[in-house]
């Protein structure tokens, strides 16, 4: 069964007092189960995002935790800050990582708002996937008006908080939920200008802006204020003007893609009765929200950036955009900053990007994509960005397994008089290799003129890094299993009950230890075939490091099937057992088969050489 793990990321009011902001954050570190990932202060902010993840019950009392410290140390009669805030707890959501579903961190964010308005008397809201009701989903909506309207917003019958308390003057209220994964992301210009990146943030995010008309550039928000009249219904995207409303409802989705009533109910404006409104401008991204601010620290204005789907909006996108955008207006951005965490999956599809755009090969370690993409988002212009922890999900090897060990280590722990790694373990490191080969082959070839061999070799590139690193967790992953055998052999068997329970463990051992080869044996001949397909469409200088590749990648499928067959002998099932000669026999005549293919191959190029350069 896999495990169950929820990510909070709690937002404080407090960005400037260190001493507060570690109590709160030792606060949360002390609970059991809980692991602190990140803590992103901002003193113009006045603002600190908080990150942990854990099992749902632990996460969920680091929450309460987090809200009790805030409350007793942040005063929001006295807080002051750039970024709109409603408590000393802003704002708490639940986002699902493994193992659970949206719905299972909703009921969290509700037994934690029922929690902290019972024992702490702070008044709750929910929003996003735990809203009460429709209007209360969007963030912006239930914080408008903010901690200085928040008394009055309590005597509204319409803004009832969810979980009831008095109105609490030191510690506000606070907005909990559940959502997908947020990537706050920062972009930062060459200008102190707070209006430049408003500029710039209002035609990125998806809700808009007013629309103008006249003079809208370089900066929009230059241009003249249009209305709806009778008879006239302009379009805020482009010059149509409709008759009707519904005649420039229907051009807004068919010319540009977009719920016009949607939009004006998104800026709090009635379609319902359109004439005298304020006509609306749709924004560039969907799941984008926007603000520009000016941030005193960097003496420079940012457009502060939520992407609340990153899946349909990427932050490399946006940046981009951004880009152009400033270019239009004769600005510059000097480069990004990801506030707390990003899902590694994200900045992957940003480094691929920018490796696309240059023209080179995608199929280049993890390590390397993600830096590239640190490098062309400037992700490092106004702090340091390490990508061990800033990258939530990296995938990284235990620093106690073989593969982190040195290479001189490594094969002094192979030559020593212990059983495991041994051959096993090999196998699976020299799949790796031959994998690593035929990636390094196929890159050296890239970027040639011919496309579409081009697109072949990046696909082997691609292909061969998955194999790499598929086998490079088998190296450990044979050792592992071995052992786990060995301890099953250890149990106790001095009662018919002890006995049956051993042999039961031992053969769920050993079809471990079988499995695990086998796995290496089959990813090893899909390292070999992509070995062979290097060797043909990279270039002729580099054909013998294919020809090695080859050599590595069969030795890994003839390692992994020994391995297997020597613990088929201990297995009492006699259908498996067959089934497992069966397999391994079939894998070894296709093994057998194309090295004899690309040797033959690799040869005969090597000897048309010597022969060409005889002449």
């Amino acid at each position: 069964m896999s495990r169950k793990l929820v990510e909070c990321v709690p937002n404080i009011s407090e960005g400037r007092d260190a001493a507060k902001i570690k109590q709160v954050t030792d606060a949360i570190a002390a609970v059991a189960g809980v692991e602190l990932l990140d803590v992103d202060p901002g003193a113009d902010t006045n603002r600190t995002v908080i990150t942990f993840v854990g099992e749902p019950e632990a996460v969920l009392e680091g929450a309460f935790v987090c809200i009790r410290e805030a409350a007793r140390l942040i005063d929001m009669r006295q807080h002051h800050g750039a970024h709109p805030r409603m408590g000393a707890t802003d704002v708490v959501p639940f986002v699902p990582v493994e193992g659970v579903s949206m719905e299972d961190c909703a009921e969290l964010a509700r037994r934690l708002g029922e929690r902290v308005a019972r024992e702490l008397a702070i008044p709750v809201y929910l929003y996003e996937a735990a809203a009460s009701r429709p209007e209360r989903r969007n963030l912006a909506e239930v914080r408008r008006g903010e901690y200085e309207g928040l008394q009055k917003k309590l005597q509204d019958p319409q803004w009832q908080p969810d979980f009831s308390a008095a109105y609490n003057a030191q510690a506000g209220a606070t907005i909990m939920g559940a959502r997908e994964f947020l990537v706050a992301y920062n972009v930062t210009l060459n200008s102190g200008s707070k209006d430049h990146a408003t500029d710039i943030a209002f035609e990125l995010r998806e809700k808009g802006r007013v629309a103008r008309r006249g003079r809208v550039k370089p900066y929009y928000q230059a241009g003249e204020l249009i209305f709806y009249a009778e008879g006239s219904f302009p379009c805020g995207n482009c010059d149509f003007t409709g008759a009707t409303f519904q005649e420039t409802v229907d051009h807004c989705a068919k010319a540009h893609g977009y719920d016009l009533p949607a939009l004006m109910r998104m800026n709090d404006v009635d379609p319902g009765n359109p004439v005298g409104q304020k006509v609306r401008r749709r924004g560039i991204f969907s799941h984008c929200k926007a603000i520009g601010w000016y941030v005193d620290t960097y003496r420079r204005a940012q457009i502060s950036v939520n992407l609340t789907d990153y899946k349909q909006t990427a932050p490399h996108t946006v940046l981009e955009e951004a880009r152009s955008l400033a270019a239009e207006r004769g600005l510059v951005v000097t480069g990004s900053e990801i506030v707390g965490l990003v899902p590694f999956q994200c900045l992957l599809a940003s480094g691929r990007h920018y490796l696309k755009a240059m023209g080179k090969s995608t199929g280049v370690p993890t390590v390397d994509i993600l830096q590239t993409a640190v490098f062309s988002m400037g992700l490092g212009d106004v702090a340091p960005f390490e990508i061990e922890k800033k990258v939530l999900g990296l995938p990284t090897y235990d620093p106690k397994a073989l593969v982190s060990m040195q290479v001189h280590a490594f094969t002094d722990e192979v030559s020593r008089d212990t059983p495991a790694p041994g051959g096993g373990s090999i196998a699976a490191l020299a799949g790796s290799l031959g994998a690593a080969l035929a990636s390094m082959v196929a890159n050296l070839a890239q970027g040639g003129p011919d496309a579409e061999k081009d697109a072949k070799l990046i696909a082997v590139a691609e292909q061969a890094q998955v194999l790499k690193d598929r086998l490079m967790v088998a190296v450990d992953a044979d050792t592992n299993a071995f052992n786990a055998f060995m301890d099953a052999r250890r149990l106790p068997d001095a009662t018919p009950e002890q006995k049956a329970a051993r042999q039961a463990a031992m053969q769920a051992g050993l079809k471990v230890a079988i499995d695990v080869p086998l796995d290496t044996a089959k990813a090893s001949y899909a390292a070999l075939e992509l070995a062979g397909e290097a060797s043909k469409l990279g270039k002729v200088a580099s054909i013998t490091d294919a020809a090695v590749g080859a050599q590595m990648a069969f030795a890994g499928v003839r390692g992994g099937i020994w391995n297997v067959v020597i613990n088929l002998k201990d297995i009492t099932d006699g259908a498996y057992v067959a089934d497992m000669q069966a397999q391994c026999a079939d894998l070894l005549a296709q093994a057998t088969a194309k090295l004899a293919e690309v040797t033959a191959y690799i040869d005969q190029k090597l000897l048309d050489r010597l022969n060409k350069a005889k002449k």
